[in-house]
């Protein structure tokens, strides 16, 4: 049986930093209870209770003598104000992850800007966040969610909108949200507020899932990032099973499992995820080594809070630190090399690329000579931690100066999205791109740029190995150029796949390649609409073609209707005169009532022929919406008019001629009176 443990697996960063909060005041002496339990792990809660920490439900219930830990979800303002009133002493564990967000709607909030929170509206977190929003805020769990809140309340289109997430939001789930609100909500500003640390248990949960026969989910009952890891792992393997200690193994069936994948939520203790490996297997020592390590490598990337410190630690390599190693052997997370003097050394993918996106079995094969840098060795061990995205780095760095010099265009991927803009990759150096610097324009989403190859400029070169880069002046340049082309071939009648950039009331804008064209509302559909936005939606694919240019002002008209879909044309090849059809009653006059043959085409049924019979308004004898048959007495294609007729299919009894002679010279003096339905 081969059993593998996640490299992701125990504590994140903020559940172990809350923890560490509480375990430094008790082990100072002071007295601790805890808003609501630490983290969602009833085991270790149990052990802090048997400590001496209680849990409180409200600041007003702390003693003079304890100190109040916030937990890692965070509170609403409410309650940090409410113990500030009490003096109720506090130390603050909340995740900065979930600070960053509560920073964010207060600030926008206070802006204007309606809040959408994309999680589980009872879970404590959203709960704190909602707390932090000074103005409108609503709550999502999923698309559904997102669609009706959009449907339901008026002009979302022309509020000042933000979404934010929860951290332990699902990541599938966050990324769909994002891409049905941009199409409501064009200028909508979207912040990525799920914990990397939460995104990459999810992701390697997924991978593991995929290639286990059972897996074994590790955590509280009651925490949500345990719980959205179980549901990622169902997915794709039937025996997923999800316990809090070791105990609850002995329920499970794990006969005819050749491999078992292992996984643990961020709130799991490293002791309970070790208990559950040693229940199952007897040869613990490799695994428990391998979280060792894991541990050692987790501490060492918490304490490097940005990608600074990366760029800092390259200025202090050493020639002793460059070595090249021989690839010894590969798997998906990690290549194993030789670099001589009896030391095994290891690249995680990470180490191996900025970009997460590689695919390191397929660049890297055994026998392969790597470059490398060494950020640790184990002398009693023989092994150590490699960077080849680290020695790429220095290389990188000169063709980067290079570039500013000659203001070369270079390339490379967005692999995060910071505040004040997004950084980028290039040959694994790390570019900056300031957000006023990332997009043609300031109401473009930075978020559409993450994961992206971008071309930029570097504009400036700064101490410590830092680069700043400019995405916008090259995308100016290329449409400078994409509309100098346009308007010099540009004819009526040209042909073009464009995109909607934007919707107003009267029309929609189309980027045709570089210029941007309107199609007016009434070009948009052979039937009346009142808003765009019934036809097209901002990002849509649109087949258009030239009505009128002004090179003046440097505006175009576009079509966007075809003849072949004009309601007249299909009526035209496909109703004549004495045709009988069925029809639906759309409206009333007092000389008649008109019915739709087709969408776009109503014909008139004058008041003297809806019965064989005299009637004094056509309420008497038809209902909105009734469906009749009648028969097309008269074709005018020129004033777009068409007359039916009901009295036609009826047989009639002997009438008076004195009413019927009435009849027709009304209808006849009416029918010229009438107004055409549709117009071109």
């Amino acid at each position: 049986m081969k059993i593998t443990l996640a490299e992701t697996a125990g504590f994140c960063f903020g559940v172990n930093r809350a923890v560490n909060i509480v375990y430094d005041l008790l082990d100072k002496g002071k007295k601790v209870c805890t808003l609501g339990p630490i983290i969602h792990n009833p085991q270790l809660v149990k052990e802090l209770e048997e400590r001496g920490v209680r849990i409180v439900s409200d600041p007003c219930e702390v003693n003079k003598d304890e100190i109040l830990v916030i937990r890692s979800h965070g509170v609403s303002l409410d309650v940090i104000n409410k113990a500030d009133s009490l003096n109720v002493e506090i130390a603050d564990a909340t995740c900065p992850f979930v600070a960053k967000i509560h920073k964010i709607v207060y600030e926008k909030s206070i802006e204007g800007f309606v809040t959408i929170i994309a999680g589980d509206k009872n879970h404590q977190e959203v709960k704190g966040i909602v707390g932090h929003c000074k103005g409108n805020y609503f709550v999502a769990s999923d698309t559904s969610e997102l669609d009706e809140l959009l449907k339901t309340n008026d002009n979302f289109n022309e509020k000042s909108v933000i979404l934010v997430s929860q951290t332990t939001f699902n990541a599938q789930i966050w990324k769909e949200m994002q891409k049905k609100l941009k199409k409501v909500c064009t200028n909508a500003e979207i912040f990525d507020t799920i914990c990397f640390a939460t995104a990459m248990r999810q992701d390697e949960a997924d991978r593991l899932s995929k290639n286990s026969d059972t897996i074994i989910v590790v955590g509280g009952k009651g925490s949500s990032n345990t719980a959205k890891l179980f549901d990622v792992c169902k997915h794709n393997c039937f025996k997923t099973y999800h316990i809090e200690t070791a105990d609850e193994l002995s329920q499970l069936d794990l006969s005819n499992s050749d491999s078992i994948g292992v996984v643990a939520g961020a709130s799991t203790p490293a002791g309970i995820i070790k208990e559950v490996i040693k229940t199952m297997s007897e040869n613990l020592q490799p695994v428990e080594e391998q979280m060792e390590v894991k541990e050692s490598v987790q501490k060492s990337f918490e304490e490097m809070t940005d990608e600074e410190a990366f760029e800092a630690s390259l200025s202090s390599l050493t020639g002793d630190q460059k070595v090249e190693g021989t690839v010894i052997a590969v798997n998906p997370t990690e290549i194993t090399v030789d670099i001589g003097r009896g030391v095994t050394g290891y690249v995680s993918a990470a180490e191996y690329s900025s970009n997460p996106d590689t695919n390191i079995m397929d660049e890297v094969k055994v026998n392969d000579k790597l470059n490398l840098i060494i950020m640790k060795i184990s002398d009693q061990e023989g092994t150590a931690m490699l960077s080849k995205r680290r020695y790429d780095a220095i290389a990188g760095w000169d063709n980067i100066v290079a570039a500013k010099e000659s203001g070369e265009i270079v390339t490379g991927y967005v692999k995060d999205i910071i505040k004040g803009g997004v950084v980028a990759y290039t040959n694994n150096v790390r570019v900056f791109i300031p957000a006023s610097q990332a997009t043609a324009s300031r109401n473009d989403s930075l978020e559409d740029l993450k994961g992206k190859e971008v071309s930029f400029r570097i504009i400036e070169i700064g101490r410590g190995r830092r680069a700043v880069g400019s995405i916008r002046s090259v995308l100016r340049e290329e449409r400078k150029a994409a509309e100098d082309k346009i308007w010099a071939e540009i004819a009526v009648g040209d042909k073009f796949t464009g995109t909607v950039k934007s919707l107003t009331n009267y029309g929609a804008f189309v980027d045709i390649g570089g210029v941007d064209g309107m199609i007016h509302v009434s070009e948009l559909s052979w039937q009346r609409i009142k808003n765009p936005s019934e036809v097209v939606l901002v990002g849509d694919t649109v087949e258009v073609y030239v009505k009128a240019i002004d090179t003046e002002k440097r505006k175009i008209s576009l079509g966007y209707k075809k003849e072949d879909d004009n309601p007249w044309v299909i009526f035209k090849n496909n109703y004549n005169v004495d045709d009988v059809v069925k029809v639906i009653i759309v409206s009333m006059t007092t000389y008649g009532a008109f019915a739709r043959i087709i969408p776009g085409i109503d014909g008139l049924i004058h008041i003297s022929q809806i019965a064989n019979k005299h009637i004094a308004k056509p309420q008497d004898e038809l209902t909105v919406g009734q469906e009749v048959e009648a028969k097309i007495t008269a074709i005018d294609f020129d004033k777009k008019r068409v007359s039916l007729s009901i009295r036609a299919l009826i047989e009639e009894p002997q009438q008076e001629a004195g009413v019927d002679a009435v009849d027709e010279v009304v209808a006849t003096t009416e029918e010229t009176a009438q107004e055409s339905v549709v117009e071109e």
